[in-house]
């Protein structure tokens, strides 16, 4: 190689990070950056993208991640809610709230509509989570959605980390997971054939404690069921379960009122809370990293019905 050229290459050496911004990312930062990078790169393959939004922690940083994205425009795709019915009445009523305030599109896929249809059982005193996959995927079909946004995050379970950042759907909504494509360098492929479309989790490298240290930081209201107050439960396969409708206590299971949280929000036939103090953001952050059972592990029901009750219900098409 002549001298001319080994000069050029030498000459250009890496600029410091430090130098371009002024000062050194932190962690957050980065993970903040990142997803708001997936989001904008979908966005921009999409036609009809939509966000997935139930109320909960994960659902609540990811539109504010979304909003970031695209500000001072508005958010430019609807939000969609599976609603299975047993949801709890302060989460609704926390969507509801933010969705008025920032004036917002929400679509509400409801459980309820696909069981009087016949499109799906219920079981009296089952879990209507199961039920929700049949409930999405007619949503996506009937509004033409091709890219769906969701807050899952890698950490959560073993069956979802093994899903990429852009994950692709078959025409009958089914993962495959030897299916999925490559993410070198952080290039992602939202490219898919007729009647597929793709799921995209912005938040996937994100952990528990992350997202409750950027809440903090970020002063992200979130439903008051996730900070610590009186409320009455039983126990059942040493879970902590709200009565109501859905969870209805049998005769061996006495009702107590207790000061907990809840760490993860769904169908209250299969949430349980946890014993708690924190009723900050930044005491549930401490009380996280204290931890050492993922939230799905310690409070979904549904999780723990087999080995890899997760991971078949997202080859049937489940988020």
């Amino acid at each position: 190689m002549g001298a001319g050229v080994t000069g050029l290459l030498t000459a250009v050496e890496p600029v410091p990070a430090e130098a371009l911004s002024g000062r050194r990312l932190s962690h957050l930062d980065v993970l903040e950056s990142e997803a708001v990078h997936v989001i904008r790169e979908v966005v921009a393959e999409s036609a009809r993208p939509v966000l997935l939004f139930s109320g909960g922690k994960d659902s609540a940083v990811l539109l504010h991640l979304a909003r970031k994205a695209f500000w001072p425009a508005p958010v430019p795709f609807p939000l969609l809610h599976v609603d299975t019915g047993h949801n709890f009445p302060e989460v609704l009523a926390f969507r509801d709230a933010l969705v008025a305030r920032l004036g917002l599109r929400l679509v509400v896929a409801a459980v309820q509509d696909s069981i009087d249809a016949g499109r799906v059982v219920d079981r009296p005193g089952a879990s209507r989570n199961p039920l929700q996959t049949v409930t999405l995927l007619d949503a996506i079909a009937a509004n033409g959605y091709d890219a769906v946004f969701g807050g899952a995050r890698r950490d959560e379970e073993k069956a979802r980390a093994k899903e990429r950042v852009v994950s692709v759907r078959d025409e009958f909504g089914q993962w495959e997971p030897r299916n999925q494509r490559p993410e070198l360098w952080n290039l992602y492929n939202a490219r898919h054939s007729p009647g597929e479309h793709v799921r995209v989790f912005p938040m996937s490298n994100w952990t528990e404690l992350d997202v409750w240290r950027y809440v903090a930081g970020e002063s992200l209201e979130l439903p008051d069921i996730y900070y610590a107050h009186r409320r009455e439960v039983f126990e059942r396969a040493e879970m902590l379960l709200c009565p109501g409708e859905g969870s209805r206590p049998r005769a061996d299971e006495p009702v107590r009122e207790l000061t907990v949280r809840f760490r993860t929000v769904g169908d209250m036939s299969c949430t349980g809370a946890v014993s708690s103090t924190a009723r900050t953001s930044a005491e549930v952050a401490i009380e996280i990293a204290a931890t050492r059972i993922t939230e799905r592990g310690a409070t979904r029901a549904d999780d723990r019905a087999s080995e890899a009750a997760m991971e078949d219900r997202k080859r049937e098409g489940y988020f």
